[in-house]
């Protein structure tokens, strides 16, 4: 583990960042609530209800360099040319002015109630570079590029995908035999064309942080040595 730091240089343009998350800036640089009047305001709270995300993101613009927060996390620069991707709630650190992050709801029933990502998540939209705060290092993340296809996984580990991408739930085999023999439940599907981005090794840093790996680590060296 190392920490990082995100460094943002800005030439008479804008950055959207989390609450709390500046560290520093130099140079030519103002900060604006970012409210947008009262229909802004009313559109940040309910994506706040909606998503994992702040409802108030700091807008700085000018002319300098801004200096995130040191963090061990890892983190994911995307850039968007006139596209939308779906994110995992809570994931948006930073991104230029240039792009909207709104609410994208689900538009399937089955991802709804099975999908295990609520019936809401975070949209990005438009034109310019956004940077996202990715559970698992960049080496370990896994980047398709549908082309009218079907991805399927066990499991809610997929991060990211394009707008463009249908996302559903489905049983993994048809019909009662075809369960049993596949020995797997529901599974998380994308089709069409797009960019879909798995992160595989996600449910073992969740089980790191909540301490059961270590647990068990424990419990099994005091077996071996209780002799």
């Amino acid at each position: 583990m190392s920490l990082k730091q995100v460094k943002v240089t800005l030439n008479d343009g804008g950055v959207i960042v989390e609450p709390g998350a500046l560290h520093f800036h130099k140079g030519n640089i103002v900060c604006d609530a970012n409210i947008g009047g009262l229909g802004g305001f009313a559109k940040k709270m309910i994506k706040k209800q909606l998503t994992n995300e702040a409802a108030f993101n700091p807008l700085y613009r000018g002319v300098g360099e801004i200096f995130m927060e040191p963090s061990f996390s890892h983190f994911l620069i995307v850039t968007l040319k006139n596209g939308s991707i779906i994110v995992d709630k809570g994931i948006f650190y930073c991104s230029e002015s240039t792009l909207e992050v709104s609410v994208a709801s689900q538009k399937n029933i089955s991802a709804g109630l099975f999908g295990n990502e609520g019936w809401f998540q975070t949209k990005i939209s438009g034109t310019g570079t956004c940077i996202l705060e990715s559970p698992v290092p960049i080496s370990e993340i896994l980047k398709y590029n549908l082309d009218n296809e079907r991805l399927q996984v066990d499991g809610n580990f997929a991060i990211l995908r394009s707008d463009s991408v249908k996302f559903s739930v489905e049983s993994s085999g048809k019909g009662l035999a075809g369960k049993l023999t596949a020995g797997e439940g529901l599974l998380q599907t994308f089709e069409g064309a797009g960019a879909v981005w798995l992160a595989p090794t996600q449910p073992i840093y969740k089980s790191i942080s909540a301490g059961s790996i270590s647990s068990l680590a424990a419990a099994t060296y005091n077996r071996n040595n209780s002799t």
